[in-house]
């Protein structure tokens, strides 16, 4: 059987190697003087975002400083500073802005675990259909056609495909600050943000595919959502048999923190490669990579120095001191997949925000009619999200309503999207980066309120559970 096994995985192996070649197309070398100007531009980009990372003094997340300086930067020829108009047009700096996107998605996956799915229940389920199912509804068939007459089928399609995102990395961070990420309104956001990344993936799959087949019918969508749901299905049914395979064949070779992230970043790029091919998005296929993949896959390879390091220093502890100890490393050494793929992430995902923010045409929000229908979205956007909180059970309703409203990094991905397929246009682009931008910002501060507000009513005390005064022990093991 594992002969067998094994066949299987160098088969597959093989097979990418062989298709990889027909994915690309001849083109031309790039000379010099070219790439060392691709390095001063991501020198440039990268610095700029970190820069803009001084929103978080006040309380913002660092993806809006990131977009913000990427309007900035793509709207300095207003002031007659055109030195930065060429990396609007710069193919490399294009490619890695998408590959940046692929990441963070495949991230994304990596953190959204299918064990956490089950874990939330029905209620996150329900919060989740509701928070997808509702916006898109608006968006396509009520308030966007109402809000933008004229346009085509395919733009109130992905118009309901981006109010549907969800960013609850903002909400999470509003929850873990409040020290109240272990309250059920907490436990169901958070499961029910996995569900709906899910569901928005799959909308955005459909959507876009609708788009690039250029027609909308049922059975179109019905075979695309087929094609997509066939796609994740057949993506857990990878991870499960092929992927332990191919990480045992090169752990042979190789069981090293290089070959581990070597092997994990390929299976994400390949997914993201099978997703195109069969007419879905590649974040789609990032997404689903990164969902599949858990820390059993791995366990033959070696985990990072700290960790290795802190289990042999711990070996003769006293017994519960030890446990507590390994309690915590543990932790991170499951999650050493994502640690070693983070780095990558802090290099390409910034990219992906600034460039996104240097296509918003500042001249747009000065354009009252733009301005207008993009505060009206706004309200819808809120709106949508809220109402999932309805059907959340015996909880503070508000709370999980408005830690779902958050669009952030998820909103400009699908707008993002959006643009590059030619549905949205310049102008609709800049009005939903108002709408991400109004929903990022004004949601972390309500948020709080309510929180607080609630604390105000409850019996004081805190949501945490206690943590066993274990330091003086762990000093006193070490200085045996």
């Amino acid at each position: 059987m594992d002969k067998r096994r094994f066949a299987i995985a160098l088969s597959g192996v093989i097979a990418v190697l062989f298709c990889a070649p027909a994915a690309f197309a001849a083109g031309e070398g790039i000379t010099d003087s070219a790439a060392a100007t691709v390095f001063l531009w991501v020198v440039i980009i990268l610095l700029i975002a970190k820069l803009s990372c001084l929103v978080e003094r006040i309380g913002q997340p660092p993806v809006l400083g990131e977009l913000l300086a990427g309007v900035v930067l793509g709207n300095l020829a207003l002031l007659g500073i055109d030195a930065f108009e060429p990396i609007k047009d710069d193919a490399s700096i294009a490619f890695l802005a998408r590959l940046g996107v692929v990441v963070l998605l495949f991230q994304v996956g990596l953190d959204s675990k299918l064990d956490e799915m089950r874990r939330v229940g029905g209620r996150a389920f329900l919060v989740a259909s509701v928070g997808v199912g509702v916006p898109f509804g608006l968006g396509s068939f009520l308030v966007g056609p109402q809000l933008f007459p004229g346009h085509s089928t395919n733009f109130y399609l992905f118009l309901g495909a981006t109010l549907t995102a969800t960013s609850v990395g903002i909400t999470a961070r509003v929850f873990r600050d409040l020290g109240k990420l272990q309250t059920p309104e907490a436990r169901i956001v958070l499961g029910a943000a996995v569900i709906d990344d899910v569901l928005g993936l799959i909308i955005l799959a459909v959507v876009s595919a609708i788009v690039t087949v250029g027609a909308v019918s049922l059975e179109t969508a019905a075979w695309i959502s087929f094609k997509a749901i066939l796609f994740l299905g057949g993506a857990l049914v990878a991870g499960q048999l092929l992927v332990p395979q191919l990480n045992r064949m090169f752990g042979l070779i190789q069981a090293s923190v290089a070959m581990k992230f070597t092997l994990a970043l390929s299976f994400g790029l390949v997914m993201a490669f099978l997703a195109d091919r069969i007419g879905l998005s590649p974040i789609v296929g990032a997404f689903a990579a990164g969902l599949v993949l858990e820390p059993v896959h791995f366990r033959q390879f070696v985990s990072s120095r700290v960790v290795e390091d802190v289990r042999e220093c711990i070996e003769g502890f006293d017994p519960e001191v030890k446990a507590c100890v390994l309690g915590v490393v543990n932790q991170h050494a499951e999650r050493h997949v994502q640690d070693i793929i983070e780095p990558l992430g802090f290099f390409l995902v910034p990219i992906f925000f600034v460039v996104t923010g240097m296509g918003v045409k500042i001249s747009s929000f000065l354009n009252v009619p733009i301005l207008l229908l993009a505060l009206a979205l706004t309200v819808v956007a809120f709106a949508g999200k809220i109402v999932a909180g309805l059907v959340a059970g015996k909880v503070n309703k508000a709370i999980v309503g408005w830690g779902m409203a958050p669009r952030g990094e998820v909103g400009l991905i699908f707008a993002a999207t959006g643009k590059s397929l030619g549905v949205v246009s310049d102008e609709i682009f800049s009005a939903l980066v108002i709408v991400i931008l109004l929903t990022t910002l004004l949601t972390p501060p309500i948020l709080t309120f309510i929180i607080r507000r609630q604390q105000a009513r409850d019996v004081p005390g805190s949501d945490e559970a206690p943590v066993p005064a274990l330091a003086p022990r762990i000093h006193a093991n070490l200085r045996e």
